[in-house]
């Protein structure tokens, strides 16, 4: 039997600095795969390309990925500037809409680093554009240097909301996680709740209030080393399941109906 489709958000990159690609990175499409149990489907965010509807139909799930361009704060009613950083207008406009229509219809998407972020933006919320700028901040960027190992180490406790969803997948009030970010939540969008904080104080789990499907979002990686972390395993095999109970249900009687 065919595996659920997840459709991997790739990002905008160039080759040599010169020859333009989309591109995911293989870890993503390894946990989708693995751990998740579903065929990964890189997708390339540009409107140029697909529509949201097509991608709806398409796919049973999306993992909104991480990526080095942020989300444009004209997105939430800000003026860009430097701190701002790199962004990538066309992923806006493809993940922001589809995030929403997702949440609307309860089609299952996994948010992770900047889709994290896209999912507040697209509820309404705003990002602080750099967070080690604020004060009593931690830097909660990549380190500069080291293996792959280092980068994605562990580096932070995570603090859940006692008998939220976090706390119930994994049977703990605080995990261990890395972090990889420069961007974090400033104000959370309608129906965003946070349930999850690093010991400064910056928002790093979230889910959409009362949505029908599954919506969790994490600011940290969870596909470093998915197949094995206790941490990251979970949060893939719950959004598997989620994924799989969308195409045996109500995914297959759209695509019926259509």
């Amino acid at each position: 039997m065919a595996r659920p489709i997840v459709g991997i958000i790739g990002n905008q990159h160039l080759i040599n600095d010169q020859y333009p690609a989309h591109a995911g990175g293989s870890m993503n499409s390894e946990a989708v795969s693995a751990v998740s149990h579903c065929l990964p489907l890189l997708v390339p965010a540009d409107p140029r390309f697909l529509s949201v509807e097509e991608l709806l139909e398409t796919c049973d799930g999306f993992l909104l990925t991480g990526g080095r361009p942020n989300v444009h704060p004209e997105e939430y009613g800000e003026e860009w500037t430097e701190a701002h950083g790199n962004y990538d207008r066309a992923r806006d406009a493809i993940v922001l809409p589809l995030v929403r229509a997702c949440v609307e219809r309860g089609q299952p998407f996994f948010g992770i680093c900047r889709g994290f972020q896209e999912v507040n933006v697209a509820m309404g919320g705003t990002l602080y554009p750099e967070i080690r700028d604020l004060p009593g901040r931690m830097n909660h960027r990549m380190p500069p240097d080291g293996t792959l190992e280092e980068k994605f180490a562990l580096r932070h406790i995570v603090t859940l909301s006692e008998g939220g969803v976090f706390h119930r997948l994994f049977g703990s009030t605080e995990v261990m996680t890395n972090t990889l970010h420069g961007q974090g939540i400033k104000r959370p969008g309608a129906r965003i709740v946070i349930e999850g904080h690093a010991p400064d104080g910056t928002p790093e789990a979230i889910h959409v209030k009362d949505a029908p499907g599954f919506t969790l979002s994490v600011q940290w990686h969870p596909e470093w080393d998915a197949a094995n972390d206790p941490v990251s395993r979970p949060l893939f095999e719950a959004f598997g399941r989620a994924v799989h109970d969308w195409a045996a249900g109500q995914g297959s009687e759209l695509r019926r109906s259509a």
